[in-house]
């Protein structure tokens, strides 16, 4: 098996040529040239990953959720209880669910891992648990090092044995109460924001607490001092399970050649550590829409990502990558499907 190392150092790079083939024939269709927008850009996009042979194809679909608590919990930054984890990791499996429902929508199979919910292990959950939920950030560390460094290679691990077992298409999601507080931590290390500019209101925290868990991130911050030349070690301080499970998901698709589709906020503070784990990454991760959380818009600045939906969404689970997964349908389907300008004997004049 290789080593971690040698797995994130063999993330392929995009096949410049099959992206050049893909923009080729997109612009022989039977439309004007480039008159899809970024439909078209999606579609040579995706040619250009290697795990999909040079064509705009999906395979089957899994949309992974990470499911953990938080020690920050405690500090009140969220009102929903703790419990509340658990039991919709619960509801999950009964796929009733918003991410359920969407996924179901889009044709993706919802993949439900425990990897630190607060709670003994639930019949039907992928278990990945390493602790009860994460410590509280303010006061110390996440995890250790040393299990930051474990989950990360299970997870990039279990994206890699879908991706053997024919899966060709990723999403991400993640459940767990307060976590947009570590999420935030996470984006403002990472992008030098203040956290201010960063922390949002999560699962409808009153308003009137903004200041405490703006400050709770500054305080975590400042306890903690994490690198942020080392997106591992940001992760482990001031992180999650679920956050650091989402990245190596991403690692461990990029690293078969296979896109992922991001959803919110969270998703993104994972996308920021895994393009700084691994900047090789960076291309096989598609943006599914802009957050409602107030940090998403710089999260996704820093990142150089534009979200292809803006549906005032902030529900988290994956709901997004959902939606999104219908969108990469989509751009394969024009490249698959629509017939040329040549089989209907349309010569259109050349662009100056």
């Amino acid at each position: 098996m290789q080593t971690l190392a040698a797995q994130l150092a063999a993330i392929p790079a995009p096949d410049a040529a099959a992206m050049a083939r893909a923009q080729h024939h997109l612009d022989g269709l039977i439309k004007p040239v480039g008159s899809l927008g970024r439909l078209e850009s999606l579609a040579v996009q995706l040619a250009g990953m290697p795990g999909l042979n040079g064509t705009p194809q999906v395979g089957e679909k899994a949309l992974i959720v990470l499911c953990a608590d938080h020690g920050v919990w405690h500090e009140g930054v969220a009102v929903s209880p703790r419990e509340v984890t658990a039991i919709q990791a619960g509801n999950m499996l009964r796929g009733n669910t918003g991410v359920c429902v969407l996924a179901a929508q889009a044709g993706a199979r919802v993949h439900v891992l425990d990897v630190g919910i607060d709670a003994e292990p639930v019949a039907g959950l992928v278990n990945m648990k390493l602790a009860r939920g994460s410590e509280n950030i303010a006061r110390g560390p996440a995890m250790s090092m040393d299990d930051a460094q474990v989950l990360l290679q299970k997870t990039i691990d279990y994206a890699r044995a879908l991706a053997e077992q024919g899966v060709t298409l990723f999403g991400v999601g993640e459940l767990g109460m307060a976590n947009t507080t570590p999420a935030a931590a996470i984006v403002s290390v990472l992008t030098g924001e203040a956290p201010e500019a960063v922390v949002g209101l999560g699962a409808n925290l009153p308003e009137s607490l903004l200041g405490h868990k703006a400050q709770v991130v500054r305080t975590a911050i400042a306890r903690n001092q994490p690198n942020a030349a080392d997106g591992l070690e940001v992760l482990a301080k001031v992180g999650g399970y679920d956050l650091l499970g989402m990245t190596g998901i991403m690692l461990g698709a990029a690293s078969c050649g296979l896109p992922v589709v991001l959803d919110g906020f969270l998703s993104y503070a994972s996308a920021l550590a895994a393009c700084r784990i691994a900047p090789a990454v960076k291309p096989y991760l598609i943006p599914s829409h802009l957050s409602a959380e107030k940090g998403a818009r710089i999260a996704l600045t820093h990142l150089e990502l534009e979200p292809y939906l803006n549906m005032g969404m902030r529900l988290g689970e994956g709901s997004g990558a959902a939606l999104g997964m219908q969108l990469v349908d989509a751009a394969c389907a024009i490249w698959q499907q629509m017939g040329t300008l040549a089989q209907s004997n349309i010569v259109l004049p050349q662009s100056r």
